[in-house]
This record gives structure tokens, C-alpha cells and sequence, in this order.
């Protein structure tokens, strides 16, 4: 009897330190996974805040009708600071404010041709190193070694601040703009419209290929070597690593069929053929959850095998097939490598209109930026990641809503 006793006792402290060894293991990796929210968000949060320069610019009627906007500009910025007169100094002036100032100025002109001839007051874009310093992110008390803006920039700088001439306002060039080599200036609109078109045309292609293939392989296929060599494929290509698909992609979509390279077309295509597997193998496992009965009614009632599967068994199945369609299609949203493969890595600055336009996607846009050394680009790169989370939170959400909503219980 005490050898029970003591056999059972080394059964219950043995069961404990498995649960302890769990319990830390989750407790270990929710705390990893908040490290990198904190990390991303902490980084990203900066980017959704951009520093404006108030200029007040001379129209010139003759500047306008050369579309020398950027000399405006440098006029403008001279006519604020007449101290300065040396070139050296005029250069560093001139630095204080992005190089799309003089697109924003023009934008301006074009919106309002009353202005001509007359002195407006505008604000355009600082510079990435001025937005940086305004934002903290870079130190002011920092060693001038070790800053970008000199001595002379920062005191030009709070000037500005004193007379009330530099604001820090919501970022909209960052959702509104494609990319660019200026990072004050880049945005994630290309990308995200890329992304979107992909998708569609990804959920147009695999969808209805998904659920015809799954309704087929459960309702009406053979049970032969022939299918199950059929299924144990299906079950393979889920596990196939996605830079195969874009190989696939780049040797039959663009050297066979010569379709438009960095297109959304190509990339929603190879990412249809990514997420087939996906949805035919969530398909069959919700055409398999209805049950026999009700196939077993509507054969009774003198339903044809067509009319059951088609009005009784993929109605009820519907919600595990939009769940399983909805996860796959939002790791296809997370996809870079096979889209590397058929060029969506271009740099692509105007935003796309259809989906045969250059595109690129908010996953190649991170691993693009993300290989800039330069620290304005970091803080971008974390914003895009934060904004890609956000798409891949939502399509997970709109799948437990319309599980929880139209799921059956049997």
C-alpha cells in the first residue's frame, strides 16, 4: 500500500511540473510576443506623425511659367533667414525642407491659379532629419558628430519653432502617397492598393476552384488509388514552401504566357495557387462535418445527389469553407517570397489602377524598406508592419464572426 502511495505521489508531482513547464512556456512566449508589439509599435507610432515648415512664398508669375517651384522655395527660405549669405550655408538652408516641397507648392498653384502674383502662406514637409529631431527621435543635446543637422541648422530650426512655424500633424502622406527614395515623401498607398488587387483576384481564382474541387473529391469522386493519389497531393502542396509557387509563377505566368511582370494579375494568380490547397483541404473537412442525415432527408424527399449537395450540404458547410478561405487568403496577404519571384520588388512610385499596372505589396514593401540604412526608413518599416498586422488581424476577425454567427451545431 505505501508503494501506491508512493507511486501515485510521484504520478501527481510529475503532473505538476508538466503543468508548471507549460504554463511557463506560454507565460515565456506571451512575453516575447508583447516585446515585439511594444518594439513595433513603440518604433511605428512615429511615423504616423510628419513636422510641416510654414513658408510664405512669392508666386512669381515668370518662376510659374518656368516651373521652377523649387527656386520659390529656396527664395522663400532666404527671404526668412537674409542672414545668411554664404553658399555653403544657403546649401544647408535649403535642407531644413523635403525636396517634394516644391510639388507640394505646385500642387498648390495648380489648385488655386488666383495665387499667382501674390505672397501665400504654405506648409510643406520638413526633412527626414528635421522630422526626426522634432519628433525626439533624434537627440538635440547630442554631440554635432553625432547628429545629421549642424549647429548652425538646429539654431535655424528654433527659430522657426520660436515664431510658431513648425508642426508635427497626422501623417496622410504615409496612406495617401506611393513610394519613395525620400522618406519624408514615401507612402504605403501603392503597396496597399497592390495588396488589394492581388487578393481579389487571388479569392476570384481560388474560391470557386476551391470549393468545386472539394465538393467533388467528397461527394462524388471514386474511391480509387487514383483519388486518394489526388488527395495526398492536395495534402503535399499545403506544406510546400511558398518561393516554389513563385518559381512556378515566374517560369509558366511570365516565360510562357508572357503576362505583364510586377502585375497584380501575376501575383494574385500565384497566390491563388498558394491558397488552393488551403480551402480545398478546409472545404472537404466542412462538406465532412454535415451529417449523413441530411443527405439521408432530401434523398427521401426525391432529391437527386446534385440537388442535395448543392442546396443542402454546401449551405450548411458554407461557414468552414469562408473560415478556411479567410485564413488562407490572409497568409497569402503575408506572402513575400513567391512575390519576389515575378518582380514585385520593382520600384514602383505611381500608384497602381488596374491589375495589370506595376505594383508592389505591403509585405515587399517592409522587405524593401527594411533594407534602408536609413533611420527615417526603421520607423516607416515598422508602420507598414503595424498597418499589414492590421489587415491580417481584421481578415482573421471577419473569420471567427462568420463562424460564430452562421455555424450550425448538430
Amino acid at each position: 500500500m505505501s508503494k501506491m502511495n508512493k507511486n501515485l505521489a510521484r504520478r501527481h508531482r510529475a503532473e505538476k511540473r508538466f503543468r508548471l513547464i507549460g504554463l511557463t512556456a506560454v507565460c515565456a512566449s506571451l512575453v516575447f510576443l508583447g516585446i515585439l508589439f511594444v518594439t513595433i509599435f513603440h518604433t511605428g507610432s512615429e511615423a504616423f506623425k510628419e513636422t510641416k515648415v510654414s513658408l510664405e512664398v512669392y508666386l512669381s508669375p515668370d518662376d510659374v511659367a518656368a516651373k521652377d517651384y523649387g527656386g520659390m522655395i529656396k527664395q522663400a527660405l532666404r527671404d526668412s533667414f537674409p542672414s545668411v549669405t554664404t553658399r555653403r550655408d544657403k546649401r544647408d538652408l535649403y535642407k531644413l525642407v523635403s525636396s517634394g516641397a516644391a510639388f507640394e507648392l505646385r500642387d498648390q498653384a495648380i489648385r488655386n491659379p488666383s495665387y499667382v502674383g501674390s505672397v501665400i502662406s504654405i506648409w510643406v514637409s520638413a526633412s527626414d532629419d528635421v522630422d526626426l529631431l522634432v519628433k525626439g527621435v533624434m537627440r538635440r543635446d547630442a554631440p554635432a558628430a553625432h547628429r545629421r543637422l549642424s549647429d548652425k541648422q538646429l539654431a535655424w530650426l528654433e527659430m522657426l519653432e520660436q515664431s510658431g512655424r513648425v508642426e508635427t500633424r497626422f501623417n496622410q502622406t504615409l496612406f495617401t502617397a506611393g513610394d519613395s527614395r525620400e522618406p519624408e515623401l514615401a507612402g504605403l498607398a501603392g503597396a496597399a492598393i497592390g495588396s488589394l488587387f492581388s487578393v481579389l483576384v487571388c479569392l476570384v481564382l481560388a474560391f470557386p476552384l476551391g470549393i468545386m474541387t472539394a465538393v467533388y473529391l467528397e461527394e462524388f469522386a471514386p474511391r480509387n488509388r487514383w483519388t486518394e493519389f489526388v488527395e495526398i497531393n492536395i495534402n503535399n502542396l499545403a506544406a510546400v514552401p511558398s518561393i516554389v509557387f513563385g518559381l512556378l509563377g515566374l517560369a509558366v505566368f511570365l516565360g510562357i504566357f508572357h503576362l505583364p511582370r510586377s502585375s497584380p494579375l501575376v501575383g494574385g494568380m500565384v497566390l491563388a495557387l498558394m491558397t488552393l490547397p488551403t480551402i480545398v483541404i478546409a472545404g472537404r473537412a466542412a462538406i465532412k462535418a454535415v451529417p449523413p442525415s441530411i443527405r439521408e432527408a432530401a434523398f427521401g424527399l426525391g432529391a437527386s445527389q446534385v440537388r442535395t449537395v448543392i442546396d443542402h450540404v454546401v449551405p450548411l458547410a458554407m461557414p468552414g469553407i469562408m473560415t478556411g478561405t479567410i485564413i488562407g487568403t490572409a497568409r497569402a496577404l503575408g506572402e513575400t517570397a513567391p512575390l519576389l519571384m515575378i518582380g514585385m520588388v520593382a520600384f514602383v512610385v505611381d500608384l497602381p489602377t488596374s491589375i495589370l499596372d506595376p505594383a508592389t505589396a505591403l509585405p515587399v514593401q517592409v522587405f524593401l524598406w527594411a533594407d534602408i540604412p536609413e533611420r527615417a526608413f526603421g520607423e516607416r518599416t515598422a508602420a507598414a508592419i503595424l498597418v499589414l498586422l492590421g489587415f491580417t488581424c481584421l481578415m482573421n476577425l471577419a473569420a471567427i464572426i462568420l463562424r460564430k454567427k452562421y455555424e450550425i451545431r448538430w
